[in-house]
């Protein structure tokens, strides 16, 4: 597993064990040993068990899986996904961990492969950088399980040209909106050799001065599918990608699948996807 992965592990289980469970160390004699069972409590796509497996691996390399569903399967409403033997101290160690880690994985997977399956394979749903901190790699890695692709990791990664961008060079130039975002695309284009530049916009006019400054994306913020099919239109260069974002949902999204567009980028994947519920419970002690 790679070290982004390992090293957050480790952190999420010194910030839950402290200096160890207390509770369990008193209780339970070291020979006592259980079989659990992993059971979703509803349906969707498994993300983050190679997760909880690592995190228990941490813990207690003595503790035995068996029968773990793979990473982006679908499961039903009550479906064990998966099975652990071990020290009853170990697994109740990494027991609240590794749930909320594959409880909140899995669901922004789930999320993801709803959007998805809305746009039949015509268009590429993005996630965005709205991830908690510290757990970025952990959510990128579940839009991916839901057949989502990442957006940008990093801002190192490329230009994006936002709204604040435009707006302080406006004010700053006393300029208009149209030529702040001509000259802003223009100069990101001449100062970043090699880089991709992506420039957001709300309308025709916008993204047809992002298009002339040379934007490699053609990002549409917020904007109707008239104005966008406008555009795509009155392209008569090379076309660049043409991604749309905000406010879209599964239930609007039908009005933009199709536009031949490239791109859906949304936040509400990672940042507003519903945990899926699991529970751990022993079955024989």
């Amino acid at each position: 597993m790679e070290n982004k992965y390992l090293k957050s592990l480790k952190s999420f289980i010194n910030e839950d064990v402290g200096k160890g469970d207390i509770t369990s160390e008193s209780i339970f004699p070291e020979d006592f040993s259980v079989e659990i069972v992993i059971i979703a409590k509803e349906k969707g796509i498994l993300a983050g068990g190679i997760f909880l497996k690592e995190i228990y691996k941490q813990i207690d390399r003595n503790i035995k899986f068996h029968d773990f569903l793979e990473e982006g399967k679908e499961f039903k409403k009550n479906q064990v996904v998966g099975k652990m033997i071990g020290h009853i101290k170990s697994i109740l160690k990494g027991e609240r961990i590794s749930l909320n880690l594959l409880s909140h994985i899995s669901g922004i997977a789930t999320l993801t492969s709803r959007f998805v399956k809305k746009t039949k394979g015509k268009i590429s749903i993005l996630d965005t950088r709205k991830t908690l901190p510290g757990l970025r790699y952990f959510e990128k890695y579940g839009v991916r399980l839901g057949g989502g692709k990442n957006h940008r990791m990093k801002m190192d990664e490329l230009v994006l040209l936002k709204d604040n961008h435009i707006n302080a060079w406006m004010q700053k130039n006393k300029t208009t909106r149209i030529d702040a975002i001509n000259q802003l695309t223009e100069m990101a284009k001449k100062n970043t050799k090699g880089i991709k530049i992506e420039t957001e916009t709300e309308s025709y006019n916008e993204a047809m001065a992002a298009y002339k400054a040379g934007a490699d994306i053609i990002m549409f913020d917020n904007t109707g599918p008239e104005e966008i099919k406008k555009f795509i239109n009155s392209i008569t260069g090379k076309k660049p990608i043409i991604e749309i974002s905000g406010g879209i949902n599964l239930k609007n999204i039908k009005k933009f699948i199709n536009l031949p567009i490239d791109w859906i980028s949304s936040g509400a994947i990672t940042n507003s996807a519903p945990a899926i519920d699991f529970s751990l419970e022993i079955k024989k002690c």
